[in-house]
């Protein structure tokens, strides 16, 4: 990955090996893939038969289905085709959190890696990709493309992505809609502290893309595993309480779990698949928890 120092574990580059990237509907790509696709012609799966019309290959005509008939009937089957994915990922402040554990590994860090790993598996599979960096800056994009080069383009954009500011406004967000075009496989990831980006992921999906959330967290935002007196602050608005950790603890899970169940739920409803992922959990979780259904239900027809 020339221009890059981005990198997947090898540990995790093994365990991505049984994973593929499948959506539960048909993808609207053109070409050579392992998806299958909307179009309609001389492919691997038969779909159904139509009436000849002139210019049809003579081989595609099903002559027993003309000596039952006496017409001239076309098989017609459905082309495997590659799929479009789109990694969006959420580079504002509060992304730059990590554990005091891995001060180094914070959450865009473990959105790069897993943007890497996306991207690895949709090479191999002949798919196209692309990514977007959600920041106040506006979006960067890689435009959608397929092949080492075009990985090598997302490696380095992804190296670039810095965590600041409150986020993307919802004005900046226009040229994504030209952009990641009905079809498409979208895969955001994020902490899932961004409202705006929520309800992107919902519209998103309820205009024909299919969309899948990683919300990333740390592993003291899941246990407040702290003591003592605390000052806490937001990295997006400045706002600061101070607190003591001990009688904190019990309200703040309570009501943190409260808004991950109403999220899953409320994503879910929309037809978001959603998993989570905590810092000092293996990466390929989240992925399989996406995929690993998807392609064993893909396995099974």
């Amino acid at each position: 990955m020339k221009g890059s120092a981005l990198r997947i574990p090898p540990e995790l580059h093994a365990r991505l090996r049984d994973l593929r990237l499948s959506m539960r509907g048909p993808s609207s790509g053109d070409g050579l893939g392992m998806h299958a696709s909307r179009s309609r012609g001389a492919g691997l799966e038969f779909a159904q038969y139509r009436g000849y019309e002139p210019g049809d290959e003579p081989r595609r005509i099903d002559w027993k289905l003309f000596a039952r008939s006496d017409r001239y009937f076309v098989r017609e089957a459905e082309r495997d085709s590659p799929l479009t994915v789109w990694i969006l990922i959420d580079a504002s402040a509060s992304m730059a959190q990590s554990d005091r554990a891995r001060p180094q590994f914070s959450k865009l860090e473990a959105a790069r890696i897993l943007a890497a790993c996306v991207i690895d598996l949709a090479l191999r599979q002949g798919d196209r990709f692309g990514i977007v960096g959600l920041s106040a800056e506006g979006l960067q994009f890689v435009a959608e493309g397929a092949g080492p080069r075009q990985r090598d383009r997302c490696m380095v954009e992804l190296e670039r992505l810095k965590s600041a500011g409150s986020g993307v406004a919802d004005s900046q967000l226009t040229p994504l809609w030209d952009r990641v075009r009905p079809g498409s496989l979208v895969i955001l990831l994020g902490d899932g502290f961004d409202e705006r980006l929520m309800d992107l992921a919902v519209r998103l999906s309820a205009t024909r893309r299919e969309v899948a959330s990683i919300q990333l967290l740390t592993a003291e935002e899941r246990d407040f595993s702290f003591r003592g007196g605390l000052l806490l602050r937001d990295p997006e608005t400045g706002t600061e309480m101070r607190v003591d950790a001990e009688r904190a603890r019990k309200e703040y899970l309570d009501r943190f779990a409260a808004a991950r169940t109403a999220l899953a739920r409320r994503l879910a409803a929309n037809g978001v698949a959603h998993a989570e992922h905590v810092l000092d959990r293996p990466l390929d979780e989240p992925l399989r928890a996406l995929f690993g259904a998807a392609q064993r239900a893909v396995e099974r027809r």
